[in-house]
């Protein structure tokens, strides 16, 4: 169970009522987040999408989400900042104006791991895009230059729905029984 994994229950209501902020309320709004868009990408499956979530990788890592269907392949990295003002560059992004965090170029960097994997194990070329969607903020800007990675706030991401003509359902289909198997990330 993963909260046998994180603190105690004195440790959290120990910090709680000190009013203090720890690591496993960092990872539950994570969590939470994770959890709202993977509803909104559920949503597409009308549209001929499939979705994994929290797809283990070798390095102990995860995708927060694997959107497969007729536009193609989608890395969703999913980043809550409640009430934030966020910027994305072509690889940082900056919250309410404070240090960057690579945010775009570890978005990319996994959509190339997927490439590659999926590329072994399919017999064709597997077109990956990678998407950042942020959960919670109150305005999201782009720089003029961002083209290499999708940027999205949780209600956008619907936008990949009718996107097609880059996968048959045929090939959607071998991409997602792929992608399903988990010994085909751990031995990536």
């Amino acid at each position: 169970m993963i909260a046998e994994r994180g603190p105690s229950t004195a440790q959290r209501l120990r910090t709680k009522l000190l009013r203090q902020s720890s690591e496993w309320d960092s990872w539950y709004t994570g969590l939470e987040g994770e959890q709202r868009v993977g509803r909104e990408l559920q949503r597409l499956s009308s549209f001929g999408w499939r979705v994994l979530h929290g797809v283990e990788k070798s390095n102990g890592g995860d995708i927060d989400h694997l959107l497969v269907g007729p536009g193609g392949v989608f890395t969703i990295n999913t980043k809550t900042h409640q009430g934030a003002s966020v910027w994305v560059g072509d690889t940082m992004a900056k919250i309410n104006g404070g240090k960057p965090y690579p945010y775009a170029a570890a978005s990319r960097a996994e959509a190339s791991y997927v490439r590659g994997v999926l590329g072994r194990y399919c017999d064709f070329d597997v077109p990956v895009e990678a998407a950042l969607v942020f959960v919670g903020v109150t305005s999201l800007d782009r720089a003029a230059t961002q083209y290499s990675v999708r940027i999205y706030r949780e209600r956008e991401v619907a936008s990949l729905g009718p996107l097609a003509g880059k996968l048959t359902q045929d090939q959607v289909e071998r991409v997602y029984a792929v992608a399903r198997h988990r010994r085909v990330w751990l031995r990536a």
